[in-house]
């Protein structure tokens, strides 16, 4: 079995884009990458368009030679809305493009599967709740969960857990923590992961757009997931690694779960340092951070 995080906000862009070869299979997860329009009121900078090229570049790779691609939700840092070509004749296991989906996600969702000729260029399986089979590795989905605190407007997203003989990946982006019950039962009742590949919360919103009771519940459901499921490695990021004290916050997360598992970032499991680039905008605007700077 082997794993790579694509791309991920620890490694300059958002996503959480993750690649599994497994029993012969190889599976493209949520792989796409985006940038924040403004933040702090400033648009990109080049350190981070240049990254995303990069992102992008190996994630086009990667998605070529996948045999499946999950879709966890529809959300443009999931999936590369504007290239589904890349998609025909592969099997797509997606949310579901109706049901129990949001009016934006929905909209999406039709432009990308019907309208870029996905439906009948290639194998479309709806993922909510269902479970398939396919060259021998099992796909495992939840039910939809809310992305972040139950009743938000930005919608549902599924989970997955990967598995066969050589071992069990489950990817649970953008639950924020997991806030909802739901998730955190559905994460729990699994029995068990080498790797889980989650989002933390969004900090940078506490406050402002997220209540920080969200996030805080979402830092609780953190702590129960990871001690009920007892992963043997945790990649922790996305959202979460949106603020500046990511790493203390890391932390924190480690000495709150204690026992066995290992909690590192996405930039961090790949060998890399963490390139916080969206955090650090504004410093980077002014020439006063680089990358590998405190």
């Amino acid at each position: 079995m082997r794993v790579r995080l694509v791309a991920a906000d620890s490694m300059g862009v958002r996503s959480l884009a993750t690649h599994v070869e497994m029993c012969g299979l190889s599976i493209a997860v949520d792989l796409s990458a985006s940038l924040a329009p403004r933040r702090y009121g400033l648009p990109p900078h080049e350190l981070e368009l240049r990254e995303l090229d990069s992102s992008l570049e190996r994630i086009r790779g990667l998605l070529q030679d996948s045999h499946v691609a999950v879709i966890t939700h529809y959300h443009y840092d999931h999936y590369l809305a504007g290239e589904p070509e890349l998609y025909y004749g592969k099997h797509l296991l997606v949310k579901h493009p109706r049901s129990d989906i949001n009016v934006s996600q929905r909209i999406r969702a039709h432009r990308f599967l019907v309208k870029g000729g996905i439906a009948e260029r290639a194998r479309v399986s709806y993922a909510d709740g269902m479970e398939y089979v396919i060259d021998g590795v099992r796909f495992r989905f939840s039910p939809p969960v809310w992305h972040g605190e139950p009743g938000t407007k930005v919608g549902k997203v599924v989970m997955v857990a990967i598995e066969c003989d050589e071992g069990r990946v489950v990817y649970a982006s953008d639950v924020q923590g997991p806030v909802d019950e739901e998730a955190r039962n559905w994460l729990a009742g699994l029995g068990g992961a080498d790797l889980l590949v989650i989002d933390g919360p969004p900090t940078y919103f506490a406050g402002y757009k997220v209540p920080r009771e969200a996030v805080e519940d979402g830092f609780r459901g953190f702590v129960e997931v990871v001690r009920r499921l007892k992963p043997h490695v945790v990649v922790v990021d996305h959202h979460l690694a949106r603020d500046k004290a990511y790493e203390d916050i890391l932390g924190d997360l480690r000495r709150r779960v204690g026992g066995s598992s290992r909690i590192v970032s996405a930039a961090e499991f790949m060998g890399r340092e963490p390139r916080l680039l969206e955090a650090y905008r504004r410093e980077l605007w002014r020439g006063e951070w680089l990358p590998g700077e405190a």
